[in-house]
């Protein structure tokens, strides 16, 4: 299975990148933050360097392919040659083997939802062991990346309130112990680990700006500084019609308004006065604004965004400058030289994904009003696939990838409650072949 998850790294030459990875890269080596890079990823990654990064990919599809046969298991289709076919449709299917090879912590946000799935729901399913393992990928999760520890959050919030309504509604009550546990460690190996790092003992920074690039592409702030420039103590006021109207545009570049104001650490106290203040005076705009992009969000993916070559300078000179023995190979890799046709992928990835994320709430209730044993499983993944899209378009915008890092695990729940309803559909028509005194099998039922 990890072979399988592997090939398109293979096939590549060299495990996928992202135009973040040289910024995670960089923080072991500088020991200081930068905006939404974990410094514990960057010391993931740093490990693997002296073999061109080939032991995160393969550790990130080992977890990738355990997880999914632990979840297999708990819906009682733990035979090897089901883990296998359900693993390597997934590979052709969705978009897991491109973000399991990449070197990004995107695939923690799929396993870790389906960690938190299963110490909720099939604890008894697990070994001690497994148990405790899937708590440090939870843990591991939440300090590769803030937006999945707002998406757990999110998720055990639900929990908590399925736990006390769970009885009158016929379903089964989550245990919240470990999953609890999971978050609190999670918490803590962040600030622990950004402490041995970096030599402070705080959360990844860089929220603030993110969101005050949000309200940027939402007119907020430019609604904020039409109302109260010229104001001295506002600095932003001097760039108030040079400002971009797109995030990206905002944040990434030495040219940008944001730069020219010292960067996101000078820029950040302001920021946050911005932000509360358009909160204050717009909160009813502001709550629709976030629904909408949020609508948005569930809707917008496709597999490969950011993969292109130009999207990788920054990454490319961190490699020169901090793993130089793997740039021949990074060089050389298919995605350097654009040779991978997303378009054609697409075709198939974005129908499936989003075939998957209108019909897996639909198939929850069938599933649910039947006693099925995937239900947990689909409503932990539409809930996680609601609370990804809410984070990511109200904490920042709109993108392809923010949903596509996800979506491979709507499919894979989609998957199995059909399956599982089609058998409960089965199974009711043989006892009603069987009470009528006749043989299933003249019926083709087996």
């Amino acid at each position: 299975m990890v072979a399988v998850i592997l090939l398109p790294a293979i096939w590549n030459g060299f495990p996928f990148v992202y135009s973040d990875t040289g910024g995670y890269l960089l923080r072991p080596f500088t020991h200081d933050f930068d905006m939404g890079r974990s410094a514990f990823y960057g010391a993931f990654l740093a490990t693997g360097i002296a073999v061109d990064f080939w032991s995160n990919a393969i550790i990130q599809a080992l977890l990738s392919a355990w997880v999914i046969t632990l979840v297999l298991r708990s819906v009682g289709m733990e035979r090897p040659w089901i883990a296998v076919g359900v693993v390597g449709a997934l590979c052709v299917g969705t978009s897991l083997p491109w973000y399991a090879g990449d070197l990004e912590p995107d695939v923690f946000l799929p396993l870790s939802v389906l960690a938190f799935y299963l110490t909720a729901f099939a604890p008894s399913k697990l070994r001690r062991w497994e148990t405790a393992a899937l708590v440090a990928v939870i843990c591991c999760a939440i300090a590769f990346h803030m937006s999945i520890y707002a998406v757990l959050l999110l998720l055990f919030a639900f929990c908590a309130v399925l736990w006390t309504v769970a009885a009158r509604l016929a379903l089964p009550r989550p245990r919240l112990i470990v999953p609890a546990l999971s978050l609190a460690l999670g918490a803590a190996l962040a600030l622990a680990s950004n402490y041995l790092i970096v030599g402070t003992a705080r959360f990844t920074p860089g929220g603030t700006i993110f969101l005050f690039g949000r309200l940027l592409e939402d007119g907020f702030v430019t609604t904020y500084l039409d109302r109260t420039c010229p104001d001295p103590s506002l600095s932003l006021c001097q760039y108030r019609d040079a400002l971009p109207t797109q995030s990206d545009d905002w944040l990434w570049g030495t040219e940008t308004p944001l730069a020219k104001l010292g960067g996101w650490r000078a820029f950040t106290p302001e920021a946050n006065r911005i932000i509360i203040a358009t909160v204050r005076e717009q909160p009813a705009a502001q709550i629709v604004a976030a629904l909408k992009d949020t609508v948005r969000q569930i809707g917008t993916l496709a597999t490969g965004d950011g993969f292109g070559s130009n999207d990788n300078w920054h990454t490319a000179w961190v490699f020169k400058q901090y793993a130089p023995d793997t740039v021949p190979s990074f060089d050389a890799s298919a995605q350097q030289h654009d040779a991978i046709d997303f378009h054609f992928i697409n075709m198939l990835h974005v129908p499936l994904a989003l075939g998957a994320t209108f019909l897996l709430p639909v198939l929850v209730v069938f599933c649910w009003r039947r006693r099925a044993v995937t239900t947990p499983l689909g409503l932990t993944v539409f809930v996680a696939l609601m609370a990804n899209a809410a984070v990511c378009a109200t904490f920042s915008v709109v993108a392809d990838r923010y949903q596509s890092r996800i979506v491979c695990i709507a499919v894979l729940a989609a998957a199995l409650a059909g399956q599982d309803l089609l058998k409960e559909q089965l199974k009711s028509h043989r006892g009603r072949i069987i009470a009528a005194g006749e043989s299933p099998s003249d019926y083709g039922v087996p």
